[in-house]
């Protein structure tokens, strides 16, 4: 697998082709969930075959939004199956990868090992500091969609989404839990 290749592909595609509107499935959104899936992967001891495999899914996981928001984990694997032949990836390698992103799709349902860790990497930043910058990102992309309208049915959506997610790794719950709690109470202080 030519990893390296494979990346600096992907990342110059994102950054030339993402719509300008997505302020929080933006390159920078790419580059966290491939960080903290990296750092998700050293705590779960995962070798580096499978860490190839996972940094491959984190970089492609949303490049559906390439095209279009509704259903984009499902074109991110058409994607990743018409690009990654090239860099020397086989069909079960690009199976077991688009089984990572089809698994962040919400509500997420992730199958083994490796999809429980990107999942977890895709929502790192629920149990982190900079919980409000990035939440504040998605609440700006979600607004242009019509999805939300107001602050208050934010704060309502994600007090309902903090609630029903749960992290599925030990390494997430143990570096990420506590501080998903503080958020969630902060938020629910903030209903009118």
């Amino acid at each position: 697998m030519q990893f390296e290749a494979a990346k600096t592909f992907i990342i110059d595609k994102l950054k030339k082709e993402l719509p300008d509107h997505l302020f929080y499935h933006s390159v920078n959104h790419i580059m966290d969930v491939y960080n903290a899936s990296e750092i998700l992967a050293k705590e779960e001891k995962i070798n580096d075959y499978d860490l190839t495999l996972l940094l491959t899914a984190a970089l492609f996981h949303d490049s559906g939004f390439l095209v279009q928001q509704k259903d984009h984990e499902k074109i991110s694997c058409e994607i990743a199956r018409a690009h990654l032949p090239s860099f020397g990836y086989s069909n079960e390698d690009i199976e077991n990868i688009c089984g990572m992103i089809s698994a962040t799709k919400v509500p997420q349902n992730p199958q083994n090992h490796l999809e429980q860790i990107i999942c977890d990497a895709d929502l790192d930043y629920l149990g982190r500091d900079d919980f409000f910058a990035i939440g504040n990102k998605l609440f700006t992309e979600l607004s242009l969609y019509g999805i939300i309208r107001n602050e208050n049915e934010w704060n309502n959506l994600q007090i309902r989404f903090l609630e029903s997610h749960t992290y599925f790794t030990d390494s997430a719950k143990r570096l990420r839990k506590d501080k998903k709690q503080e958020h969630l109470e902060l938020i629910k202080s903030k209903i009118v």
